[in-house]
């Protein structure tokens, strides 16, 4: 038989419908879609940050320093490479009337941008504003009420709104802000009275390249030159980093539920082939009698099921593809990536090939059984199961191969890719033994005495059994809906930690040493009841670490060790006398008031055990580009949930004292109390200092989690609907299996409660067996997504994730039941015909 005498009868055959194979089309429409949606999304923020990095960035290399500018030796490096534009990044307060409003003040010179446009909402493309004009963000104008023409005021300097900012071209670089932009020409902090020594403001030189360096090699060289400099040196290739790695963590996750999905869909692929055959081995059977042979049974059914896999991939692919504009649209403000339609050739071919692979790999058995078996025994295939295929096995095998090696090429982390790969076989080797054993356990057990019972517990170990499709899909599915309830109530648990409904009514940044008194008398002027705390600020960054004798430079880390992110850039620093409230002394002791000896610093117990630091080891700061050593005295734990003053290093006084350094505050305003007077004090007596209002930035870092939240939802419900589609068809098979059962007890005098209590008791004992076993899967795959991930915390609610196991459970025995249903209808005479 030729491929197309094969093609025409296999297309009479297929019904247009798809009738019997739409579970195939499904698991493969929700594998795909996902892949293709999650490649196409990923693609176009690598490609958008990529294309974009240096406009993003500002230059081609940038240099960030806290709380000075370059020296002339440091300039004269950078400009060795090219063009140069220098500024200033710091809080501030501005004002406008009566309204007053912390911003971020962005300090440029006359040849900033070297990259992009800077462009106002008017259409003008600007630079650096004249020395007594602002830029204002949108978000600015909004808070301050002011318009172009109006004047504000920053520090001691009276400003000319000059234009409202259409687009800021180095806006991803700039990171998280605690308050709107504002751009002012590069001497204007100082004129303002805003920069005097010990002031926290950070600077940023951006170079563009004159020629064709490589921008690693000018990295290196200048974190060679300047090792103790305290450099924190950001390239093109990586214009953003925290995006990156949100990008990277979020693409590993999106990734592995794609992988989820097809594992999921392979299984379901499987049992909707396998049904789909079983309900035309009688067609088979003739075809055989009628002198088709075994190669020409495989060419007609093979040729249905590839259509039906194109159909259900392409369709798959093609919503995936039309959903990303939808998820660029859900994570605006997280993500660079445009909201129009995406189309990526390698995503959607990557998406297509996994699709036709998994369809073909877990259809093979099916078709391999049918291939082979004598028409007499497809003809005593419901009452004499037919023997599995050894053959069957070399043909998955080796497509299971094939399907790990893409996905081993194509993985941004092949060692995340395979680690998930192995735990996906090994779950499915556990519900495997676990439907075994099962098996042999309903075997074991004396028959029961009531003979619905009986009847019950012989379906589950009788020849012909779906015991085992049944437990992998049941062990699927319930997995399935524990993994979306424990990852989607731990991130809304690390909102509640991190994002907490009571905090400190204003942090207040750069209080003069010299004026404490004043903003003391201030803040109880305002309020008798008010309570405050104030620290030392400074800033500095690990140069080295380890113990004495045998430091490791950071410098000379490949990369940063997991929860050791204090070792990244530059960080806060403070000293202390006496204990930091909210903080608990773990191991070693603490120096006390007037300590005079050897320089000593407290460090958080959890950046000592991931960095492996241990009392008695040292720690090199760099201050100002000075570097300052101090031993480890003790490690404390720091209570994180209190929005207080939490740093990870405290020094001891003797330590970095001598450093210029503002001082920082904490208000906490009593119930009731007005804070509008007390921000408009603070404004006017201390211009220098910047008020941060705290309930804006909560809604901030709010919003940015309940977004990554909502991310991870709509991903991983993904996977919970391929679970269902699995469930469903497992389920749709078990039904068409039991026809021939349910007739002939029908036929013996069984009524239809009878054998509706058969059905629901079987679905019950596999249900109750399974939910401890998906509470695991579940549970340790969500753990793995929240910790390792994502690095949030593991606080989910196991109310929670119970009552959604619950429901999962319920779901199961509600479809068992609706699709027990349409066998008490069967009429045995017409049922015993069709077989």
């Amino acid at each position: 038989m030729s491929w197309a005498t094969a093609w025409r009868i296999a297309r009479r055959d297929l019904n247009a419908r798809f009738r019997g194979l739409r579970l195939l089309l499904v698991c493969l429409f929700l594998g795909t879609g996902a892949l293709a949606a999650i490649g196409s999304l990923t693609a176009a923020i690598e490609r958008e940050i990529e294309s974009n990095g240096r406009e993003y960035l500002g230059g081609d290399l940038q240099v960030e320093l806290w709380q000075r500018g370059l020296d002339e030796e440091e300039r004269a490096a950078l400009e060795e490479l090219g063009d140069v534009s220098a500024g200033i990044r710091m809080q501030a307060m501005a004002r406008f009337g009566e309204q007053a409003a912390p911003i971020e003040l962005k300090a440029v010179d006359a040849a900033y941008p070297l990259y992009g446009e800077l462009t106002l909402e008017d259409g003008r493309s600007v630079g650096r504003p004249r020395p007594d004009e602002a830029w204002l963000s949108q978000g600015a104008a909004d808070r301050l009420g002011a318009a172009p023409g109006d004047t504000i005021a920053i520090g001691t300097e009276t400003l000319a709104v000059g234009g409202i900012v259409a687009n800021e071209p180095d806006r991803l670089s700039e990171g998280f802000q605690l308050g709107p932009t504002v751009i002012v020409a590069e001497d204007m902090p100082m004129r303002g009275g805003l920069i005097a020594p010990g002031s926290m403001y950070q600077t940023k030189t951006r170079v563009r390249f004159s020629g064709n360096q490589d921008i690693g090699d000018a990295r290196e060289a200048l974190e060679e030159r300047f090792p103790s400099q305290g450099f924190d040196i950001d390239t093109a290739e990586r214009a953003a980093p925290g995006t990156d790695r949100f990008v990277d963590r979020m693409g590993e996750f999106l990734t592995l539920v794609g992988l989820a999905a097809l594992v999921i869909a392979g299984i379901g692929i499987g049992g909707g082939v396998t049904s789909y055959l079983d309900a035309r081995r009688q067609g088979i059977a003739t075809l055989k009698i009628l002198g088709a042979s075994s190669s020409d049974i495989a060419r007609i059914y093979a040729l249905q099921i590839v259509a039906a896999s194109l159909v259900g991939s392409v369709a798959g692919i093609a919503v995936g593809v039309a959903l990303v504009p939808l998820l660029a649209t859900a994570l605006d403000g997280l993500l660079p990536v445009s909201s129009g339609l995406i189309l990526d050739p390698g995503a959607i071919l990557l998406a297509l090939a996994y699709g036709m692979l998994v369809a073909l790999v877990f259809a093979a058995p099916p078709l391999l059984r049918a291939r082979h078996f004598p028409a007499m025994a497809l003809m005593r295939a419901r009452v004499a199961p037919l023997a599995r295929d050894p053959q069957a096995l070399l043909v998955v095998g080796s497509g299971l191969a094939a399907i790990v090696a893409l996905a081993l090429l194509t993985a941004e982390n092949p060692m995340l890719s395979g680690g998930f790969l192995a735990g996906a076989a090994a779950v499915l080797t556990l519900l495997a033994l676990l439907g075994l054993g099962i098996r042999k356990l309903a075997g074991a057990l004396p028959r029961p005495k009531s003979p619905i019972a009986r009847n019950a517990l012989a379906n589950l170990h009788r020849p012909g059994s779906s015991t085992g499709a049944l437990v992998t899909a049941l062990g699927f599915g319930l997995a399935a809906f524990v993994l979306l309830a424990a990852v989607q109530s731990a991130i809304d648990g690390n909102i509640a930690k991190r994002v907490p409904d009571r905090a400190p009514d204003y942090f207040v940044l750069d209080i003069p040493r010299d004026q404490v008194t004043q903003f003391e008398t201030l803040v109880r002027e305002a309020d008798p009841d008010a309570s405050w705390r104030t620290v030392p600020a400074l800033r500095g960054s690990v140069l080295a670490f380890g113990p004495e004798g045998a430091m490791t430079r950071t410098l000379d880390l490949e990369e940063i060790p997991d929860g050791a992110w204090a070792l990244r850039g530059e960080r806060g620093l403070t000293y202390a006398d006496t204990l930091p409230e909210g903080n608990e002394l773990n191991q070693g002791q603490w120096w006390g008031p007037a300590y005079d000896g050897e320089p000593l610093v407290s460090v958080d117990e959890e950046f000592a055990a991931a960095a492996d630091l241990e009392v008695g080891d040292m720690l090199t700061f760099g201050v100002l580009g000075i570097e300052r050593t101090a031993r480890i005295a003790n490690t404390r734990r720091i209570d994180w949930e209190s929005m207080g003053f939490n740093y990870v290093f405290v020094l001891s006084p003797n330590a970095i004292q001598d450093a210029p350094h503002n001082l920082a505050a904490t208000i906490e305003l009593s119930p009731g109390t007005p804070t509008g007077p007390l921000l408009q004090a603070l404004v006017a007596a201390l211009p220098s200092t910047s008020v941060i209002e705290v309930g804006g930035v909560l809604e901030q870092a709010r919003t940015i989690l309940e977004q990554v939240g909502l991310a991870t939802l709509a991903a991983a419900s993904v996977a919970v609907l391929a679970g269902l589609a699995v469930l469903l068809g497992a389920i749709a098979a078990a039904r068409a299996a039991r026809t021939y059962d349910t007739v002939v007890l029908r036929v013996l005098g069984a009524d239809r409660r009878q054998v509706l209590v058969m059905q629901l008791i079987e679905y019950v004992v596999l249900a109750g067996a399974l939910a401890l076993v998906a509470l695991g899967i579940g549970s340790f795959a969500a753990w793995l997504v929240v910790t390792q991930l994502f690095e949030f915390d593991w606080l989910p609610d196991w109310g929670v994730v119970i009552a959604v196991l619950g429901l999962g459970i319920a779901i199961v025995l509600t479809f068992a039941i609706g699709a027990s249903l349409p066998l008490l209808r069967a009429k045995p005479a017409q049922a015993l015909r069709a077989l």
